[in-house]
């Protein structure tokens, strides 16, 4: 390898540098690039180990000229290497807002071991601003080498501050007003920035941006939770890496996912997921995303539910001489409950008081009519006083042995009894169930979605709770000096012991 990635980043200041040092001369960076006056110079020296593996480099210079009111600019630039010319005169595009990658072959014997000079100027007769953006250099073999390095690198800075403004839709005459900052911080281990970010509030709240590729604002659009919309910008405040001790993130819902992706029929085990969207408001419960690398993803985030554990169970009518008694709705065999009436009561007993969130009912094997179709599930803290909690009309099941799932409407307190009250079937004069389950909402939140890599199809995406793991905090000097003590004490017990088995063996 004759050379390390080598590039410059002007898109932040101080200019982001690999395989480089660079100096300035007529210039100032300008929030997403570089401004060259007329004359102007940005010169980098880079090293180089090895030229005979390099019969050709790989000049990228991102750049764009600014505009001379209306019309387009003009801003000559010249490329020089060990003070030899590469190009000169050459007019970079201008007069639009997007920067164009001016690839240039560098010829190897203007190469040297050791430190080499690149230099580029913008020209004495410039009559605008020679607008750079970035700067890759690359042996011919691995061109994009660096280009990768430097996205990289730039993605490590991944906890996003922006100070946002809004202003209603189709209203391009009124101002803009000052808005809640924007925070967030997206990362699955690809070390790719985002291009573009959606999110949806858990109370209808919508938004949806788009980035500059350099990350320094961002525009888009905003709905209210009573449907108001507005024009949305902001302006880059604060970047920063992520770590556990990373400012404000403590005080902000960042989400920890353990991810599985389905493909193959099968789900896998993915990288590990952080999520944070914080626009002052409610929590998120969608997000959407695509990077820069074209790869996109969609979560919905819910509360998994765990089953409760059920102790004990007593039916107001069961069929028990025929094994068909109540205690079969705990079981995981295909057995069930029969008794021989049109309505019935459960009443079962928790191991511990539990809010549930969500409980199942499986009909049984056959006769569809002894089905429940009418019923209220009530809970209770000492088994005497019943509140209702959810109250159901006109269900139905469409097969034999099928489980369905209820939620509750709002989350109830916790209790320890829980009474199904049975008040209509399908119309048998006899009432039965298969299985009946309690859950109740889990620590943290879950995720389900997709992802869709670049140029690839959608697949399955899918997480639940990381395990975070605690800091180790270092010990008290005063604790690892009373360990090493207790340390030796103990090896000069070990060998008066040995001593004495010793001459216990020769006696």
């Amino acid at each position: 390898m004759g050379f390390e990635a080598t590039y410059a980043d002007f898109s932040v200041d101080p200019a982001r540098l690999a395989n480089a040092d660079a100096r300035y001369h007529g210039a100032r960076f300008a929030g997403s690039h570089l401004a060259l006056s007329a004359g102007g110079t940005v010169t980098l020296d880079f090293e180089v180990e090895d030229t005979e593996d390099v019969p050709q480099a790989t000049l990228s210079i991102t750049a764009l000229v600014s505009k001379l009111g209306s019309s387009v600019g003009y801003a000559p630039m010249d490329v020089l290497i060990q003070g030899e010319t590469l190009v000169s005169d050459l007019t970079v595009p201008g007069g639009g807002d997007l920067p164009h990658d001016n690839v240039f072959a560098v010829p190897g014997h203007l190469l040297k071991p050791g430190t080499n000079t690149l230099e580029i100027r913008s020209s004495a007769k410039a009559e605008s601003m020679l607008w750079l953006y970035r700067i890759t250099l690359d042996p011919v073999w691995e061109r994009g080498r660096s280009e990768r390095a430097r996205t990289a690198e730039a993605a490590r800075d991944s906890v996003f501050t922006y100070r946002t403004e809004l202003r209603p839709a189709h209203a391009s005459s009124a101002p803009w007003q000052q808005a809640q900052q924007l925070l967030f911080h997206i990362d699955r281990d690809e070390h790719s920035l985002p291009a573009q970010l959606g999110w949806r509030g858990e109370d209808g709240t919508e938004a949806a941006i788009s980035f500059q590729s350099n990350m320094s604002d961002f525009h888009g659009c905003y709905r209210t939770a009573d449907g108001a919309a507005y024009e949305y910008r902001g302006r880059l405040a604060d970047r920063r890496p992520y770590s556990e001790e990373t400012e404000n993130l403590s005080a902000s819902v960042l989400h920890r996912f353990g991810t599985e992706e389905g493909w193959g029929g099968g789900w896998h085990t993915s990288h590990e997921l952080r999520l944070l969207v914080d626009d002052g408001g409610a929590p998120v419960e969608r997000v959407t995303w695509r990077d820069q690398r074209g790869n996109s993803g969609v979560v919905v985030l819910h509360v998994p539910s765990a089953e409760v554990e059920v102790t004990g169970v007593e039916a107001s009518d069961e069929f028990d001489d025929g094994g068909e008694g109540a205690g079969n709705l705990l079981d995981d065999r295909r057995s069930k409950w029969l008794a021989f009436e049109e309505s019935a009561q459960l009443d079962f007993t928790l191991a511990r008081p539990t809010a549930v969130t969500s409980y199942t009912l499986m009909s049984a094997n056959d006769a569809p009519d002894r089905d429940p179709r009418d019923w209220t599930l009530h809970g209770s803290h000492d088994g005497h006083s019943w509140t209702p909690l959810d109250t159901r009309s006109g269900e139905s099941f469409n097969g034999r042995f099928e489980s369905r799932e209820f939620h509750l409407r709002s989350r109830p307190r916790a209790y320890r009894h829980y009474r199904l009250d049975i008040t209509r079937n399908a119309g048998a004069g006899e009432t039965q169930l298969a299985q009946v389950r309690f859950a109740e909402a889990s620590a943290g939140q879950a995720f389900t979605g997709y992802y869709q890599r670049h140029n690839e199809g959608p697949i399955g995406y899918r997480g639940t709770p990381a395990a975070v793991t605690s800091a180790v905090r270092p010990a008290d000097p005063r604790v690892a000096s009373e360990l090493a003590a207790a340390a030796s004490s103990l090896a000069e017990t070990a060998q008066t012991l040995a001593a004495l088995a010793e001459r216990l063996r020769r006696h």
